[in-house]
């Protein structure tokens, strides 16, 4: 079984500066290198479309979700935060990255692929319930989750995010709650100015209690550090909660050669990791699997490290 594969050129379509560090050269990079790779040809495209409004309601405001469409109608080239650029089809490139994510997880849970990986943009786990920050404007891992509670009666979610920045919209959407267990792995807040969040005593709130873990790295951590916390705090946690499915934030900007963050992974670092959360996924969750593209900009490593990461989710997928 193939894994599948969410990819469309509209995804190009959401244009931002060319000095940017999220524009559409990333996926042209990752879908090149992949292709290379002879990874591309091995796997299953998942057919997908826009998410709905109401779809987009499940994690965001509705009165949020006319606005960014408003505002890209109207031609703004920023939303919630300068670095957040917008262009006249941004809204649709945005929704249609969240719509693929869910197509992606309607395909696992019907057995039709076990594991899939979602080349879109924009990004997303940084998006508020409200707010469009950090390069996001849609939560598409947690719109997700959401949907496998929603459809498909799921009632223990987890979601693991490798990105070097904290996934501060992921986590507030789930704090509260129990059904989904949200965990990352990021650089230390302080030595990143943002988001400013992801200290390990955020542990969610009130009945959703327990149920965040965050594992903040120090400066220049590397290969040993990030397997040493999955082994030692990330897996014992997906033993403890049981996931039926596991969702990955796939941030690949933690790469020594991103000069975006402050730690030190190599591209064959994204291998080891995604093997290690691979076999989770088997032991707890009959090995269903999505993986969500966030960050990552060193566009000269960026392909290798996500060919080291699909080949990891291809291997035994077959």
């Amino acid at each position: 079984m193939a894994v599948g594969w969410i990819y469309d050129r509209r995804f190009l379509d959401h244009q931002t500066e060319d000095v940017h560090l999220e524009r559409p050269e990333r996926l042209e990079v990752i879908v090149e290198t992949l292709r290379e790779a002879g990874l591309l040809q091995r796997m299953r495209p998942i057919a997908f479309r826009l998410a709905t409004p109401e779809q987009l309601a499940m994690v965001h405001e509705p009165a949020y979700v006319d606005v960014v469409r408003m505002m890209c109608d109207e031609g703004f080239t920023a939303i919630g935060t300068p670095d957040t650029q917008v262009c006249p089809r941004s809204y649709d490139a945005a929704a249609l990255a969240a719509g693929g994510v869910i197509a992606a997880c309607d395909a696992v849970m019907a057995g039709e692929v076990r594991r899939a990986f979602c080349a879109v943009r924009p990004p997303g786990h940084h998006a508020e319930r409200d707010l469009a920050m950090g390069f996001c404007l849609f939560n598409n891992v947690a719109l997700g989750a959401e949907h496998l509670i929603r459809r498909h009666g799921l009632s223990r979610v987890a979601i693991v995010d490798f990105d070097v920045h904290h996934g501060n919209g992921t986590q507030h959407a789930f704090e509260s709650r129990r059904d989904v267990f949200y965990i990352s792995l990021h650089e230390r807040p302080g030595s990143l100015p943002f988001p400013g969040s992801g200290e390990v005593e955020e542990e969610g709130v009130g009945p959703g209690r327990g149920f965040t873990l965050n594992v903040p790295l120090s400066f220049g951590s590397g290969e040993a550090e990030y397997l040493a916390a999955i082994r030692d705090q990330v897996l014992p946690t997906l033993d403890r909660f049981g996931p039926e499915f596991l969702l990955l934030s796939a941030g690949f900007d933690a790469l020594g050669s991103d000069m975006i963050a402050h730690v030190a992974l190599d591209p064959r670092s994204y291998g080891l990791i995604t093997e290690a959360l691979v076999a989770a996924a088997e032991t707890h969750a009959h090995g269903r699997l999505v993986s969500v593209l966030e960050g990552g900009y060193d566009l000269c490593n960026l392909g290798r490290a996500v060919v080291a990461h699909v080949a990891a989710l291809a291997a035994g997928a077959d």
